[in-house]
């Protein structure tokens, strides 16, 4: 369970120590991003009915072929553009409905995170797209939602708040908001939504590009303006998510990333605290490319992604007595790297184009020697945008666009010059070996997992 009062206590002296750093500036706006699938039933006066279940909680995985009884995978990638996985808000809302079926019966409304910690602000209720199309619960071709999916847990699309559009005024700092957070009451709030569609905007790819937002997980993600959940897609692990601006459409893997770094960090570099990859990196830049001939396969938690479809857990081939922990964490790098070409490949196969360039952005963006493998295994320039955290700067653009400080995301991002520094391929035919390495010894754990039954 989240503890959503824990986090708005957060927010609200994180907010205070931030403001007083501005020394006496007065905010213009103010917008929430957050990750996506959770949420939590609320009464009309926004306290939580239900307790707020996280993805990270396996009490769902329990509904799902209840629900596959009511609808194929291939109907909900068709209707959703989503995966069947476990986490997703609909199966919430079926083991709620089946375990707790009065929380239901006393909700006034279903809030998104974003929407949960707007509603603290300002006093209202609203739902964005971008958050809602986590929830496996949209017509994502219409932007709005689908009532086939809805009708599975009882739900019509009238119990859910006013869709507000990322850069839409929702409301205004209350008085008691003043108070917690030290934002001027009357500050416009604005609607922005999940965190890596504004990562997305902020990254400004056009055309052929791709932007990989890299944190505990990667999503690498292309910008359509057209919605295409096709069959190869659904095969190949795509989701496909409503980007921040309407009539365009995300297609996208989700990977597992730095939360393979940090486990290898509390393994074999105990001594550094969390996040604290200098010295991990100075011992991996030592190392040769191939690691001393360690293959590493990243597991992956959620049930989706570009090795979903191998149905291979982690696993590290060829340790030996001589392997030191900068060989480790080079070969997770390399594995990781070599998880991110077979999510670039499938996303081409799947709608018929080829990446020109790779815009990074997030916390793992910001590891040199990662985006130095990254570009060399893709084959590809690497730009990695100069501020890392581009999530913030997305939704602190829409949040100007909707105080009427940019009349558009377009004149916003200008008005940021965030800048980039690019990571050019080098040693093509090694890492073109390395990787074809990397896709026999998944080929192998896949067949071995089968044998095994």
């Amino acid at each position: 369970m989240w503890d959503v009062d824990g986090i708005w206590a957060k927010l609200c002296r994180l907010s205070r120590a931030v403001l007083d750093r501005l020394g006496g500036v007065r905010p213009a706006a103010v917008a929430v991003t957050a990750w996506g699938a959770d949420g939590a039933l609320v009464d009309r006066g926004g306290g939580l009915v239900y307790p707020a279940i996280s993805w990270q909680c396996q009490r769902t995985r329990e509904v799902v072929p209840e629900v596959l009884e009511l609808v194929s995978p291939s109907e909900v990638f068709r209707i959703t553009g989503y995966q069947v996985m476990h986490f997703n808000t609909l199966f919430k809302l079926y083991w709620i409905r089946k375990h707790a079926p009065d929380a239901l019966e006393r909700a006034h409304t279903w809030l998104m995170m974003p929407g949960l910690i707007a509603h603290r602000l300002c006093g209202e209720f609203h739902i964005d797209p971008t958050s809602a199309s986590t929830m496996m619960a949209m017509d994502l071709g219409r932007r709005d939602w689908s009532p086939q999916m809805l009708s599975i847990v009882g739900l019509d699309p009238g119990f859910f708040p006013e869709w507000a559009e990322p850069g839409e005024v929702v409301g205004y700092v209350t008085e008691g908001a003043a108070r917690s957070t030290g934002i001027p009451a009357g500050t416009p709030v604005v609607a922005a939504g999940h965190d890596p569609q504004f990562a997305i905007l902020a990254s400004g790819v056009r055309g052929s590009e791709a932007v990989l937002s890299s944190g505990t997980w990667e999503i690498l993600a292309l910008r359509s303006d057209r919605y295409d959940p096709n069959d190869r897609a659904l095969e190949l692990g795509v989701i496909i998510e409503a980007d921040a601006v309407r009539g365009l459409w995300n297609p996208q893997m989700l990977m597992i990333a730095s939360a393979v770094l940090e486990w290898l960090r509390r393994l074999a570099f105990p001594e550094l605290g969390p996040s604290e990859y200098a010295a991990m990196v100075e011992e991996a830049r030592r190392v040769e490319p191939g690691s001393g001939g360690l293959v590493f396969v990243p597991s992956f938690a959620p049930d989706s992604g570009p090795l979903s479809r191998f149905g291979v857990g982690g696993a590290v081939v060829g340790l030996g007595l001589a392997t030191s922990r900068g060989q480790l964490y080079r070969a997770a790098l390399e594995g990781l790297s070599m998880q991110l070409r077979l999510a670039l490949e499938s996303l081409e196969e799947a709608f018929g184009l080829k990446v020109s360039a790779v815009w990074a952005v997030g916390e793992g963006s910001r590891d040199e020697l990662w985006n130095e493998i990254r570009a060399s295994v893709l084959g590809l320039p690497v730009h990695a945008l100069r501020f890392g955290e581009a999530t913030a700067v997305g939704a602190a653009v829409a949040a100007l666009k909707g105080a009427g400080v940019y009349g558009s995301f377009e004149e916003g991002l200008r008005a940021a010059r965030l800048g980039s520094r690019t990571f050019a391929p080098a040693r093509a035919e090694a890492y073109g070996r390395l990787y074809r390495r990397f896709l026999a010894v998944v080929r192998a754990l896949s067949q071995a997992a089968v044998s095994q039954g």
